[in-house]
């Protein structure tokens, strides 16, 4: 243990405070107004900031300004904070938010980084136990106990922090190329699906392989679920989980089984569009189609084929109330084919991309949790 003593936040800070309540415009007249909605990934793209419809009293009181710590009353990201870098010359913050502008004498980073510890979150959790409505207020953020050093070490403690942090964000960045990588191999070998400047011949996918909709075992029936086959559901598309439910064989009986390879399309919902690969003999349910892909279209290929086409199918499924895209439709979706042998290449370079991105999301992981070390060593006095 260190030997700094545990000050509350309400001796540290100059002010802490509730935002404006007032009307969001798209109209440039007036201060912005960060909202919640507007920190995304612990980033706030100031262009689609919107402005805000506020007198000048409002701006006077609600003002943001670098240095400032904003914090999430209420919602999903209760509790999440953020350090505002830079922002413009007027700028007001929103109800839903909370600022803390820390004094001259103590450092907005080193207070910003503690609000992401383990010690800021039991702190927060144990001070909201037992509301209607857990949250974080003014008066919770005031009682928060946080160890202080001297000013100069709350420097450098921040500045380590702020490099860990920034080898994070590098490879987060990389993932999100990587991701992107996919699409851009794509149009560079066979040219944008919507155009097809390389005038590779067409066919609906009833004609490249066997389309299929899936079902749902009856949960009334015993020793359906729970079994060795994965049952993917549009909650488990586009994500690197292992699928969250399983069938047994008898239960795959009453629901539908593809190969692994195929393509997984939702086709009903608030999600009609989202895809996925089976890795393995999969199960589905009745939301999903699948593709079982024939000798003319290579596994990888026809999937992202057909990424391009999520515009299509949530097109073609917004007739109704209810978004949903019927197997007789889906299945007249056209795809460019081009030669076996050249998708077979893209499906090569595909494979590569992705053993990087598995390197790389290893190697963020590593990073995250030497970040979360640093972190308590540092708020401990050893680092």
């Amino acid at each position: 243990m260190n030997a700094w003593g545990r000050v509350p936040l309400a001796k540290l800070a100059e002010s802490v405070d509730y935002g404006v309540t007032a009307s969001a415009t798209s109209k440039p007249v007036g201060p912005k107004f960060l909202r919640i909605t507007d920190i995304q990934d612990n980033a706030v793209n100031w262009e689609t900031v919107p402005w805000c419809e506020c007198d000048s009293r409002s701006l006077a009181e609600s003002q943001l300004k670098p240095g400032d710590i904003v914090f999430a009353r209420t919602g999903a990201t209760t509790g999440k904070s953020y350090l505002i870098k830079d922002c413009p010359p007027e700028t007001v913050f929103a109800s839903y938010l909370i600022r803390v502008r820390v004094r001259e004498n103590v450092e907005p980073r080193y207070v910003s980084h503690f609000f992401q510890t383990t010690d800021y979150w039991s702190q927060i959790t144990r001070g909201s136990r037992g509301a209607a409505q857990p949250g974080v207020n003014a008066t919770t953020l005031k009682t928060l106990e946080i160890p202080v050093p001297p000013l100069p070490e709350q420097r450098r403690i921040a500045a380590i922090l702020d490099q860990a942090d920034v080898l994070r964000v590098m490879r987060r960045v990389a993932l999100v190329d990587l991701d992107s990588l996919t699409q851009s191999i794509f149009i560079e070998m066979f040219g944008d699906p919507a155009t097809n400047p390389k005038s590779w011949p067409y066919k609906s996918l009833i004609g490249l392989g066997n389309v299929v909709t899936g079902g749902t075992p009856p949960s009334s029936k015993p020793g359906m679920f729970e079994g060795p086959i994965p049952f993917v559901t549009p909650g488990d598309l586009e994500s690197d989980e292992s699928v969250k439910r399983s069938l047994t064989t008898e239960g795959a009986k009453e629901s539908r089984t593809v190969r692994a390879g195929s393509t997984l399309v939702c086709c009903i919902g608030a999600t009609i569009g989202k895809m996925g690969i089976a890795r393995v003999q999969s199960a589905f349910n009745q939301q999903l189609n699948a593709v079982e892909w024939t000798g003319e279209i290579d596994d990888i290929y026809g999937y992202a084929a057909l990424r391009f086409f999520k515009p299509t199918i949530r097109a073609w499924g917004a007739s109704t109330t209810l978004p949903i895209l019927k197997k007789s439709s889906f299945e007249k979706i056209e795809i460019p084919v081009p030669p076996v042998s050249l998708q077979r290449e893209f499906a090569e370079k595909v494979k590569a991309a992705e053993k990087l991105r598995v390197a790389h999301k290893s190697s963020l992981a590593e990073l995250d949790d030497l970040f979360v070390s640093l972190q308590n060593l540092a708020f401990k006095g050893g680092l």
